[in-house]
């Protein structure tokens, strides 16, 4: 899998995403700090890498579709300290790494994962 930490990750978690041998790039190694969220799913959408970030943004699936990208992943720790998106993003990666992600909005919590997929709305 091919994956895309938001700025708004520690650097620190590369590793734990990077596990099993899973490609992991950042915002800012591309030099892309600050940018609007945008041009961020414009690069992952060029690139067809996975969004992982906490910007609730990008949960919008109007502002930001899921369906033509890799997925987005949403993760919603009960604050946004370092320690608690540590263990909420520890706690569902197994799940995100067997499942195919692709088209998908996932909301990661700390007690469970929500699937928006809107192929099936369009029953397909």
């Amino acid at each position: 899998m091919r994956f895309k930490l938001d700025e708004n990750f520690d650097l620190r978690l590369i590793p734990l995403v990077a596990e099993g041998g899973h490609d992991v790039d950042t915002v800012l190694h591309e030099r892309m700090l600050g940018r609007p969220d945008e041009t961020i799913y414009e690069a992952c959408l060029r690139t067809r890498r996975t969004l992982v970030t906490l910007d609730l943004d990008c949960w919008n699936a109007f502002l930001f579709p899921p369906d033509p990208t890799a997925g987005i992943v949403v993760v919603r720790p009960p604050r946004a300290i370092p320690p608690l998106i540590r263990t909420t993003l520890a706690s569902a990666l197994p799940a995100l790494k067997a499942r195919d992600l692709t088209g998908r909005l996932w909301i990661v919590e700390p007690a469970r994962i929500r699937v928006y997929d809107p192929r099936e709305e369009r029953g397909g």
